[in-house]
């Protein structure tokens, strides 16, 4: 009885023990992931310049999957902590910033701030360091690199530079009768040259002629568009393609409608349009625009925490003084941090090898939509937008742009919610 008894107590303790030992290990390797501190990843933003309106939305968006993160218990044990620095939307700030933050504040992880003329010039630091790289909203920029451990936030699919402006190109050559003739204007910069290398591509497919074909300075260097508008107006081609940044797309549009141009289908890949504050500054001029998106309000488009992500965004919008809305880049910049967060979950890793092998493979639930990478770090499949603007009016207001009343989705044919209005004078009279 008392031999019972006592291994009976014997084997108690050594449970004891065995606990106490589990729980103390667990309480070491806890404090040892708070002991090595947060996980620090770094990038740079445009937050003043002509990219700013863009860049202050993806900001506040990773900013936002910081919180969500934090307050979940981190990664790894460990909490996450963004460092950033204004790239003031110039190209040769980038590699500076990318050499300090790897170099000077010893960060884990990086990722791109906005646009492809900011995501190019930090390539060639990043792969000098080896580390993995989730860019947003570059355009083919890894054509040149070639850079295995890239990962793009753009849903171009494949077919890169012709993606912006496939929708506007099939649409017209489904018209009757076919249009015959394209006038090409873009700023000699990065994005624009890559989106136009594309539009090229996609005439030829169809057949049209290209009558105009020229690039110009982007701002500051052009502030004034009217003589490219007048040149090309001359010329009376059927479609116009302008591929452009925020301040040349608002130029371009300001200008058609002074000179009154009124070819039979106007737009392409003109980006700032799809921000609030410029929607505001232009409204009714909008009308008629065939524009590529990459994301729209539309319940199909709503994903595992879609509206929950962006009733935050809008509600500590106005005090971060960003767009009010955030559907350009506030979802997107949520979303690229989603991908990178996902991928230290699933590799169980900050390693920069064990994270590019596991987001090869992986497919990524975000806000903004599942993500699954392909060849050169792009998306594996194509999820971009072509919309039209219709029946805006000069009173138009944030309500107008909070919704889908003012555009309609004329591909993917799979989230079409209306047809093309044609010709351009029709929506725009």
């Amino acid at each position: 009885m008392m031999r019972n008894l006592n291994s009976r107590t014997a084997g108690r303790l050594a449970g004891a023990g065995l606990a106490l030992a589990a729980g103390t290990l667990f309480a070491l390797s806890a404090a040892q992931a708070q002991d090595k501190g947060p996980i620090k990843i770094g990038f740079s933003q445009s937050l003043t310049g002509f990219l700013s309106p863009n860049g202050k939305q993806a900001l506040l968006g990773a900013e936002i999957w910081a919180d969500h993160v934090n307050k979940a218990g981190g990664l790894l044990g460990r909490k996450v902590e963004l460092k950033y620095y204004d790239d003031k939307s110039t190209p040769s700030e980038v590699p500076g910033i990318y050499t300090k933050l790897l170099d000077v504040d010893k960060v884990d992880l990086v990722v791109s701030g906005y646009a492809t003329n900011e995501v190019a010039p930090a390539m060639p630091v990043v792969i000098r360091k080896g580390k993995t790289f989730v860019s947003l909203f570059g355009l083919d920029v890894n054509d040149k690199f070639k850079y295995p451990k890239y990962f793009s936030i753009l849903p171009t699919g494949q077919d890169t530079k012709g993606s912006f402006t496939k929708g506007f190109f099939d649409i017209a050559a489904q018209q009757n009768p076919k249009p015959k003739t394209v006038a090409l204007t873009f700023a000699d910069a990065d994005f624009s040259q890559n989106a136009c290398d594309g539009a090229r591509a996609n005439a030829k497919k169809h057949g049209f002629k290209i009558v105009y074909d020229k690039a110009y300075p982007p701002p500051p260097k052009t502030t004034d568009f009217s003589p490219i508008v007048r040149a090309i107006k001359a010329l009376d081609p059927d479609l116009v393609v302008v591929c452009a940044y925020p301040l040349d797309s608002v130029g371009m549009v300001l200008a058609a409608n002074e000179i009154g141009l009124k070819p039979k289908m106007f737009g392409g890949a003109l980006v700032g349009l799809q921000a609030t504050f410029f929607k505001d500054k232009l409204k009714s001029k909008l009308n008629g625009i065939v524009n590529y998106e990459t994301w729209v309000p539309d319940e199909k488009q709503m994903y595992k925490g879609t509206k929950d992500f962006f009733a935050e965004y809008q509600s500590r919008a106005k005090a971060a003084g960003v767009d009010p809305l955030g559907y350009y880049l506030g979802g997107w910049g949520y979303a690229q941090m989603q991908v990178l967060g996902d991928a230290i979950k699933g590799a169980k890793s900050i390693n920069d090898d064990k994270l590019a092998a596991y987001m090869k493979k992986a497919t990524f639930e975000t806000v903004m939509g599942p993500i699954k990478f392909g060849k050169k770090g792009e998306w594996a499949e194509s999820r971009m937008f072509t919309v039209q603007y219709h029946d805006i009016k000069d009173d138009a207001n944030l309500e107008t742009w909070r919704g889908m009343s003012y555009q309609t989705v004329l591909e993917p044919k799979s989230l079409e919610t209306g047809k093309v209005i044609y010709p351009y004078e029709k929506a725009h009279p």
